[in-house]
């Protein structure tokens, strides 16, 4: 049994609206009832499709989340502040094969890529007049985007994964599919974002589901996860050249209701009757908080630094036991998730011009201080000692995204986590594979270490 719900975790569509209820004979046949049904698509007409893509996004906000708490507790930023010894095991980095967030975040993601299978494979057999080609395209190439997406987070998280393509609608799909390696995991990325680019539009005003520009964002990421500085360069500009996007000042505007700020290049918007419920995660209990996580003794005293957090001393509110950032207000569970800021796309063309085969350092310094002046920070006056412009955009990434999913990412990217962090066995650069898909699944290897 504990085979059959670990695949259920692992493979659910989601789509709840779009199937019929089911005995209790069909939940304990290997087929697992939120799976799509083998030879029986559900996704048949503009409605079903839609409700699809929406559900996709649905999965995108479950482990947005969980990514943060794992790129802040990981790194620097965030210390356990509750009995849960989960927080504490990721900053020991000391992490089970059960752990509760890994587990989470690791499913969670492979659920958003069995959507988008589904609504890839799908798709070309609806004939539904009221959708229209554009929209079909649309939706085709916000599939593509959140598969790139899902498969990217999991490569930087758990390294080579298994590359699923097609809609996992019973366990012999899935047989016989083992690891690819970082760099095929990374190629699957790439070639999802050069079908999204083809296929999305670039929408004035839209912020909260794919663009053209969120594809050229997240491949300028990719590229500079790859170190390919020229290409990452290329894609940075790209979207810093788009008037839709621009660094907003106060630092404090684009986190303070009513959002969707030009500051804004993908985010996942909540509402009052879809809440955003992470606020939690960092509020006290005296405003209503669990408060599990809370920001470092180091984070608090940089970002309070006028000369290095500058105006981006609002990231952090209360003292002692009250001490947490309101980022992820208000308590009314309105705040979005930024997946990608304008501000990531400046430091990702400051790091690719310092770092590429003929620098452009005075490029890189101009980008740096474009952040830094935005944050009120003094500018940064070298533009000759590459390595010391290196190791300033590396801390600017951190005072500029202290509780975004960056951090612990970016450290072990630029191989520094053991310098920085002191976490000196590298199998630990990666996190564990959850347990219960080992042993569900004879194909999946463990991450080494674990």
């Amino acid at each position: 049994m504990k085979t059959i719900s670990t695949f259920i975790g692992r493979t659910a569509v989601g789509l709840f609206l779009l199937f019929a209820s089911v005995s209790c004979e069909d939940f304990l046949s290997l087929t697992p009832d939120n799976a799509l049904p083998a030879g029986n698509p559900t996704i048949s007409s503009a409605g079903t499709l839609r409700a699809a893509i929406i559900s996709a996004y649905n999965e995108l906000q479950g482990y947005s989340g969980s990514l943060v708490t794992l790129a802040t507790a990981s790194g620097d930023n965030a210390l356990g502040n509750s009995s849960q010894s989960a927080q504490f095991q990721l900053n020991q980095h000391a992490v089970p094969t059960d752990h509760s967030t890994v587990v989470s975040t690791y499913t969670s993601l492979y659920r958003a890529v069995n959507i988008t299978n589904t609504v890839i494979a799908s798709i070309g057999a609806i004939s539904d007049p009221q959708l229209s080609e554009d929209e079909k395209n649309r939706i085709l190439g916000e599939a593509h985007f959140i598969r790139a997406l899902s498969y990217f987070d999991l490569a930087r998280g758990w390294g080579g994964v298994q590359i699923q393509t097609k809609p996992t609608d019973n366990l012999e799909v899935i047989k016989g599919i083992r690891r690819s390696s970082l760099d095929d995991t990374y190629n699957q990325v790439l070639a999802d974002l050069v079908e999204a680019e083809k296929l999305l539009p670039d929408d004035a005003s839209t912020r909260n589901r794919a663009q053209k520009s969120t594809a050229k964002a997240l491949r300028a990421r990719l590229h500079l996860y790859r170190e390919q500085w020229e290409e990452a360069e290329r894609y940075a500009s790209e979207v810093i050249a788009n008037s839709k996007y621009e660094l907003v000042k106060p630092y404090k505007t684009f986190f303070t209701a009513p959002f969707l700020t030009k500051e804004s290049v993908f985010e996942l918007t909540f509402s009052l009757s879809d809440k955003n419920g992470y606020w939690s995660t960092w509020f006290p209990s005296s405003l209503g908080g669990g408060h599990s996580l809370k920001p470092s003794d180091k984070i608090v005293e940089k970002l309070n630094d006028p000369a290095i957090g500058g105006s981006r001393n609002v990231l952090i509110a209360g003292t002692g036991l009250t001490l947490h950032t309101p980022f992820y207000g208000p308590t009314t569970g309105i705040s979005p998730f930024y997946l990608i800021r304008i501000a990531e796309l400046y430091l990702i063309r400051a790091e690719a011009r310092a770092k590429k085969a003929s620098p452009d350092l005075a490029g890189a310094v101009q980008d740096l201080n474009a952040v830094r002046e935005r944050a009120d920070v003094p500018a940064w006056e070298n533009t000759t000692d590459r390595e010391q412009i290196i190791a300033a955009i590396e801390e600017e990434n951190n005072v500029e995204f202290p509780f975004e999913a960056h951090r612990w990412f970016d450290l072990v990217r630029t191989r520094r986590a053991d310098v920085v962090l002191g976490v000196t066995n590298k199998n630990y650069w990666l996190f564990p594979i959850p347990q219960s898909d080992i042993l569900s699944d004879p194909d999946v290897e463990q991450n080494p270490g674990y």
